[in-house]
């Protein structure tokens, strides 16, 4: 079945770097958009960052572009999200998801409803 799990969360203070892991199992990620998404304390869950399979291209939201890259390692089936120059607003808690590709179907990888599997999350903390 698919599987995503999170790693490389932690605390980190304000201008540093944080690289999060996800590795995925049971499926092709070539049929299937990735996204990072965050919760932070009392606010909704929004997509930070997500690779879209049906262009090829990567996205950002506008809080996190410049600081943030997405980038994944086919050989190992994981998908990273390298952050930088990290804000105390970055801190969340950040799941890896993926939402298969439909034909015919517009599922912009921004969208939160564009998922369908869901890791358990990982916690950063941006403090000094």
């Amino acid at each position: 079945q698919v599987q995503l799990v999170e790693s490389g969360g932690g605390l980190v203070q304000p201008g540093g770097s944080l690289r999060l892991s996800c590795a995925a199992s049971g499926f092709n990620l070539g049929y299937y958009n990735i996204g990072w998404v965050r919760r932070a304390p009392g606010k909704e869950r929004e997509v930070v960052s997500c690779l879209d399979e049906s262009d090829g291209s990567t996205n950002y939201a506008a809080a996190v572009k410049g600081r943030f890259t997405i980038y994944r390692d086919n050989s190992k089936s994981t998908v990273y999200l390298q952050m930088n120059n990290m804000k105390p607003e970055d801190t969340a808690v950040y799941y890896c998801a993926a939402g298969v590709l439909r034909p015919g179907i517009s599922r912009p990888c921004l969208w939160l409803t564009s998922y369908d599997y869901w890791g358990q999350g990982t916690q950063v903390t941006v403090s000094s």
